[in-house]
Order: structure tokens, then C-alpha cells, then sequence
């Protein structure tokens, strides 16, 4: 049985199957988009809710796991050199998680590297472009008299979501006929900014059919459906 007591987050979240891959998150944009990539690859894991509404990010034992004191974090016990692995950041574990299983991420090649490059198109450009659109335009932010940093989130979320259009235009996944880790960071974001954030006439999303198109299949995929619920909220 692997042993995380190394580890100061398993005395906030204790491991009750150790053996599996230990997941710190919260079913947000950023939160779900491992959670799903569990779920499509049959990884067995454990979840931990980590809540903001009581700054579970920010405590120690969290911070320890990842010092940028955010989700989603994972430990997986069985590392690339067969000991545990403690990783933060979506895209690094995506990419770890692809490698790890040889699903959703070529292992070589040209296709590998375009994979990580939407994937890193995700990462810099449509989450904190639709995140701060969603701070303006739903919380804190809508009660700022200077409607100036709202409509530049707005503007950018539109190109974003442009740039993905022409992407989409003939094929039914960001790398084509494969669905890839690409898919699996971008359209939780996609649906977060229509749905959570109330800003699909806002961007004018009705514009965007190939979005859209893609958007629908990937929510109807049933990992999908269970990922986005996980960890569950209690």
C-alpha cells in the first residue's frame, strides 16, 4: 500500500485508498477539467473537495501541495519513477495524466505537440480571458461606473472564441477527428462562460456554430457528465 503520510495534505484530507491518485479540487472550469480526464481514462482516484468558501486553498496543508494555492492538485503514488508524484497545474497534470495512460495525448510526433499547443492556448489565452469577463460581468466587477474593462474582456472573449470557431470549421475536435486533452481543458470553459458566467449574448455565442456544435458533444460525453460534478459538493 503506498504511503502519503510524506505528504502534510494527507493530515487535512486523509487518503482512504492510498493507492489511488489523490485529487485536491473543486468542480470548477480549471477543477473539472482533471476530474473528466479521470473519468475518460478509468484511473482509479480519490477526491478531496477543497473549499473556498472556507479558504481551504489557503491553509498550509494545501499551500504545501501546491505554494500558488490553487486547483486543481494531485498525488499519484505511482509515479514516473515508480514513486509519487505531487503536481499542480491543469495543464501539467493533463499532460502527465495523458502520458501516464497513453490516452488523449499522442506519446510523439507532430500531433503531440499541437495538442499542447491548443492546450497552452487554453491555459494563457480563453481561461483568464473568460475568467475576468466573468468577474465583471457577474460578480464584484459589475458594480464598477467604468464599463471600459468589462466591454475589453468582452471584446477578447469574443476573438477567443473566434479563433476556436475557424478551428472547429470541418472537424469535430480541436486535433480533428481525436479528442484530446485539448478538448478536455477548453470546453468547461466554453460552457462555464454561457452558463455560470450568463455571458453567451453578451460574447454573441448564437455566432459561433462550430462552438457550439462542439460544445453539445462534449457535454453528452458520459465522463463528461460525471467529471463535471466531481469532486461533489457537500
Amino acid at each position: 500500500m503506498s504511503d502519503l503520510n510524506a505528504f502534510p495534505i494527507s493530515a487535512r484530507w486523509p487518503a482512504q485508498h492510498p493507492e489511488r491518485i489523490q485529487l485536491y479540487s473543486l468542480p470548477t472550469p480549471n477543477g473539472v477539467k482533471v476530474s473528466i480526464m479521470l473519468e475518460e481514462t478509468g484511473l482509479a482516484y480519490e477526491p478531496h473537495l477543497v473549499r473556498f468558501d472556507t479558504n481551504d486553498q489557503l491553509s498550509p496543508e494545501f499551500v504545501s501541495l501546491n505554494p500558488n494555492n490553487k486547483i486543481p492538485a494531485i498525488i499519484d503514488p505511482h509515479g514516473p519513477d515508480g514513486q509519487p508524484l505531487a503536481l499542480f497545474e491543469s495543464g501539467a497534470i493533463l499532460i502527465w495524466l495523458g502520458d501516464k495512460t497513453g490516452q488523449f495525448l499522442a506519446r510523439e510526433g507532430r500531433e503531440r505537440y499541437e495538442t499542447i499547443q491548443w492546450l497552452m492556448f487554453q491555459m494563457g489565452g480563453i481561461g483568464p480571458m473568460f475568467g475576468q469577463l466573468g468577474f465583471f460581468h457577474k460578480f464584484a466587477g459589475k458594480e464598477y461606473e467604468d464599463k471600459r474593462p468589462r466591454e475589453r474582456y468582452v471584446a477578447e472573449s469574443r476573438r477567443l472564441l473566434g479563433v476556436l470557431e475557424q478551428r472547429l470549421e470541418g472537424r469535430a475536435w480541436l486535433m480533428g477527428d481525436h479528442y484530446t486533452i485539448a478538448d478536455i481543458a477548453t470546453f468547461p470553459w466554453v460552457r462555464n462562460l454561457v452558463g455560470f458566467y450568463e455571458a453567451g449574448d453578451l460574447v454573441g455565442f448564437k455566432d459561433f456554430k462550430n462552438v457550439q456544435r462542439v460544445l453539445e458533444a462534449f457535454v453528452a460525453r458520459p465522463a463528461v457528465k460525471r467529471g463535471l460534478e466531481i469532486p461533489a459538493r457537500n
